[in-house]
């Protein structure tokens, strides 16, 4: 729901920053990365990387392994023994570090979990068993929505776009278990196939609850008639990326009239909202088409999409049978894994999910250096100010936008480490009963604290990510910038590195972040974080030109076979990507290193900057695993965004003297040229 840019989008991925265990912890870039047989300006990518994809083939557990989750794999091992060590002292009952250690013994208690089978979600199922009518599914999809996914459509609440300071609530589109509307809508082979997969999970997956054989058939079907219903009024990505088209704020009178009909005092009543005066509809036409979903189906077929969406929420914290029927879609069909992985590292996973500030407390502890904060104060100040110079700079900008950018850029918030202020976990109980009723308790946790924000004003200082993240963000209606300290390690940051590596790493993350304030979405919210027009109507068209350089060119990249990239769902992130390049590159000329162009391993100070970002998206990924990200993912795939990117900046072709007879070549007048 919220709108924040981030860097990567994975799973939670985190990893030590000062234990020097892997292979890409040295403070110089590895030669054996780079594969020498291809010229850098016929692939940059397989030129600086080369060496480390085959190094790295992928391990059959993932659909994509790159230089992330290389580092996750050691630093899991490090967040295993910490919480292990745990387990080996008394804790006072309701401490973190009790609660830490018994939800992960619980995870990973295979015995127990198979012994439990379906017992854990009996209880919810029976209660929705017993709706008898309209008023009890609606009751029922309120509380589900508090621990599970979103039935229907989706409630939270968050900063209002056009007064930031104050939290409200937001309706928007969800409900589809697919992940993407295409994916039930599309007549091509690839959709038809994963319609049936999905089926055949929702069958496979309602029998392990304890359906018969054709009660879990007829289910399956009605599941999937509700969502591809719910799908068919789906908004596009590319519209959910256009924040004034995501903002309806009205009163809850007038909900029936502008939305639809519905026992809407019933409703807010149950999520924990009564007497509610005013509200943000994000997304008002799939709302109106989900209502129509729950007045004109039978309650049977309502029963079994919400007996669906507990099941599918519950199934990776059950018995290996779900676990695996869930794997077999979501992992295999979806993305192309060929195995799960292992128990300790899904358990580490959801750990970190449930109480991420929890694990993270004791992470800082032991792992984040101080002069780590103090050298990226540095970079980030130095990279403000390179901002600065550029937004100057701009030919195409008049003075008068070139002012409001400056005072947006001056009042951007940092954040890098970890919070000042500890998350409370005290109100969260970690109970011996099963794994999934306290992975159910940790949400509710997190949903009671989101409604005590409703009606208050915002708070800035907190953090939506995790200490131990290897990510970084861009809120807009906060203007904030965030690195939290597990990106504080190569490849990114290099505590004793040289500055070319540093700048052309985690500088060019800095800079990316700071870009995304002046994106096709960020660029629409002013200096407090308000959806405002700020801009000359003559500097926005200018703009939008410029940008639809990057649209047309990424549109023309083949990501598989027929298949394109997606270059209007990709612009922010692309624009991020080849602002944060130039402006990491502007301030790193003005270091001694960069001035005095001593080389180091046979690289220039510009060669190694770029050699620098390229290894960021070092990686593998499967054919599948293509598909469903140029489909979901905002990001563009490693490659382009060192293949894609880097032909739009003149730097590089003066660093590796690409020339007009390389095919990354682009001329002078195809190259965006935004920030």
């Amino acid at each position: 729901m919220k709108r924040i840019v981030y860097l990567i989008i994975t799973v939670m991925i985190t990893t030590s920053c000062t234990e020097k265990k892997t292979a890409q912890t040295a403070d110089r870039l590895d030669l054996a990365n780079l594969d020498t047989t291809i010229a850098p300006g016929e692939s940059f990518y397989q030129y600086a990387t080369g060496g480390w994809q085959q190094a790295n083939p992928i391990p059959d557990e993932y659909a994509r392994y790159g230089s992330f989750d290389k580092l996750r794999e050691e630093n899991q091992k490090q967040i295993q023994s910490l919480i292990e060590a745990l387990g080996k002292e008394e804790h006072p009952m309701g401490s973190n570090a009790q609660k830490v250690g018994d939800l992960y013994r619980m995870a990973i208690d295979s015995v127990r979990l198979n012994e439990q089978a379906a017992t854990p979600i009996r209880a919810q199922l029976e209660t929705i068993a017993a709706a008898k009518d309209k008023q009890d599914v609606i009751r029922l999809m309120a509380q589900i929505s508090r621990y599970a996914g979103n039935p229907f459509f989706g409630f939270a609440v968050g900063p209002d776009d056009k007064n930031s300071s104050m939290n409200i609530v937001h309706l928007y589109q969800s409900g589809i278990g697919m992940g993407d509307r295409d994916y039930y809508l599309l007549d091509d082979d690839h959709s038809r196939s994963l319609r049936e997969a999905y089926i055949r999970l929702m069958e496979k997956q309602f029998q392990n609850a304890g359906y018969d054989k054709d009660q879990a058939e007829q289910a399956a079907l009605n599941v999937m008639q509700i969502e591809t219903a719910l799908a068919e009024a789906h908004i596009t990505r590319e519209m959910r990326r256009i924040p004034e088209l995501n903002y309806h704020k009205m009163r809850v009178v007038e909900l029936p009239t502008a939305v639809a009909p519905f026992d809407w005092e019933l409703y807010f009543t149950e999520v924990g909202a009564p007497g509610l005066d005013s509200l943000n509809v994000s997304h008002p036409a799939p709302i109106k088409a989900a209502i129509e979903v729950i007045e004109r189906e039978p309650v049977e077929r309502l029963q079994d999409y919400l007996s669906w969406k507990v099941i599918n929420s519950a199934a990776r914290y059950l018995s290996d049978a779900f676990v695996e029927a869930n794997f077999e879609f979501y992992g295999k069909a979806l993305s192309g894994s060929k195995e799960l992985q292992p128990r300790w590292r899904r358990a580490i996973d959801a750990v970190n999910g449930a109480m991420g500030e929890a694990v993270g407390q004791l992470y800082v502890e032991k792992y984040f250096p101080a002069q780590a904060k103090e050298r990226m104060l540095k970079l980030v100040d130095n990279l403000k100010t390179a901002l600065g110079e550029r937004i100057n700079q701009l030919d195409w900008m008049s003075d008068e936008t070139k002012s409001k950018a400056q005072e947006k850029l001056g009042t951007f918030i940092v954040k890098i480490g970890y919070p000042d202020k500890w998350k409370d976990y005290s109100s969260l109980e970690i109970k011996g009963d099963a794994y999934w009723q306290n992975m159910m308790r940790a949400s509710e946790f997190e949903y009671a604290e989101m409604l005590r924000e409703l009606g208050q004003p915002v708070d800035k200082t907190k953090w939506f990510m995790s200490p131990q993240t290897v990510n970084a963000y861009y809120n807009p209606s906060s203007n904030e910038i965030c690195f939290p300290a597990g990106i504080l390690q190569p490849p990114f940051f290099y505590m004793n590195g040289d500055d070319a590596i540093n700048y052309g790493g985690i500088g060019v993350v800095i800079g990316h972040e700071m870009t995304h304030g002046f994106d096709d979405q960020g660029r629409k919210y002013d200096k407090e974080g308000n959806l405002s027009d700020w801009w000359t109507a003559d500097d926005a068209a200018r703009f939008e030109a410029r940008t639809r350089v990057l649209v047309d060119h990424f549109n023309g990249i083949s990501v598989l076979d027929t298949v394109r990239a997606n270059g209007s769902f990709t612009l922010g992130e692309n624009i991020a990507d080849q602002g944060g390049l130039q402006v990491s590159y502007h301030a790193f000329m003005k270091t001694d290193q960069a001035k005095g162009g001593e080389a180091i391993d046979g690289f220039t100070p510009a060669q190694r900057f770029f050699l620098s970002y390229a290894l960021l998206w070092a990686g593998n990924v499967r054919d599948a695993e293509i598909l469903r990200l140029t489909k979901v993912d905002p990001h563009s795939l490693g490659r382009w965004r060192v293949d894609g990117a880097l032909p739009h900046v003149d730097a590089w072709y003066e660093a590796f003297h690409i020339t007009s007879s390389d095919p990354l070549w682009l001329p002078k007048e195809k190259r965006a040229a935004i920030w």
